[in-house]
């Protein structure tokens, strides 16, 4: 009896050290799926990063503690490690493979998602439920053309770059941060899901970058890191035509920089009429 409190205790003092190491502290309670004290062990390891976030999750109510710096992350973000460690939970539906690579013991029942069906957390401390309202069912087919509308507000800013027009480049990507806001997650096909998580948030903080000023070279700059994470999203993803990945060497102060085109002939984002058609095409994308 003795030994089980003293264990008990130094747990206790260890969240308790974890969590004056996070500034800014807050902690939010949120439903989690799992079985077994394996488990736990894998939940609190994905949603648990020193200094920034913390997680504790109970086996028999199936609820997690989960405690991050407010200035550095949120709830969301570390719901999103755990699902991809492959537990489902009130936001985020872990992607089919990380939940079939789970062993036998740990994959929990969960909710069988079909075609038009669109799950959901109704906030922050309710379970994945479906919702049955065909007001918010969304397809399969819905999922892909989401995808398609960001590519194609890329390409229309990339244009507006390679025309060395700021104010539009502004627009255009306020229109692209905006669609970003909006997409559905639970209904990409499994490889867009795993690699939109991956993403998602600096895909977001680039869009915010470029739409929040008119200077063309600081846009320039975060337009290197947009592409470079649009790539790895339309590698996975199914497009129309083809997409050509290309490359220029003298940019990004001569280390070079990609960019995606529906183009085969260079048209050059980073310097516009100053070096047009400096680069190449590295990579023919055909999905």
């Amino acid at each position: 009896m003795k030994s089980i409190l003293f264990m008990s205790a130094i747990i206790l003092l260890s969240s308790v050290v974890m969590n004056a190491q996070i500034k800014n502290l807050k902690t939010e309670t949120v439903k989690v799926s799992g079985n077994c004290g394996m488990c736990e062990n894998t939940i609190e390891k994905a949603g648990t990063k020193k200094k920034f976030y913390k997680t504790d999750w109970d086996v028999d109510t199936k609820m997690a503690s989960i405690s991050y710096d407010s200035q550095k992350t949120n709830v969301d973000e570390v719901l999103k490690q755990i699902a991809l460690a492959g537990y489902d939970n009130a936001k985020f539906r872990a992607p089919d493979k990380a939940y079939s690579d789970l062993p036998g013991c740990c994959q929990y029942d969960r909710a069988v998602q079909s075609v038009g069906q669109n799950y959901k957390g109704k906030n922050l401390s309710d379970p994945l439920i479906s919702d049955n309202n065909k007001a918010n069912t969304v397809s399969v087919d819905q999922g892909v053309n989401q995808l398609q509308v960001l590519f194609d507000q890329y390409f229309e800013l990339k244009d507006a770059l390679v025309k060395t027009d700021g104010q539009t480049a502004s627009v255009k990507a306020a229109a692209l941060s905006k669609s970003l806001n909006v997409i559905k997650m639970e209904t990409l096909k499994k490889e867009e899901h795993i690699v939109w998580m991956q993403v998602e948030k600096e895909l977001r903080t680039d869009a915010e970058h470029i739409a929040d000023t008119k200077d063309i070279e600081h846009q320039r700059d975060h337009f290197m890191s947009l592409s470079k994470n649009m790539y790895t999203l339309i590698k996975v993803s199914q497009h129309s035509v083809p997409v050509y990945y290309q490359f220029c060497p003298m940019a990004n102060e001569g280390k070079g920089a990609n960019w995606l085109s529906k183009e085969n002939a260079i048209k050059n984002p980073y310097y516009g009429t100053k070096m047009l058609t400096c680069g190449k095409t590295v990579e023919t994308i055909n999905q």
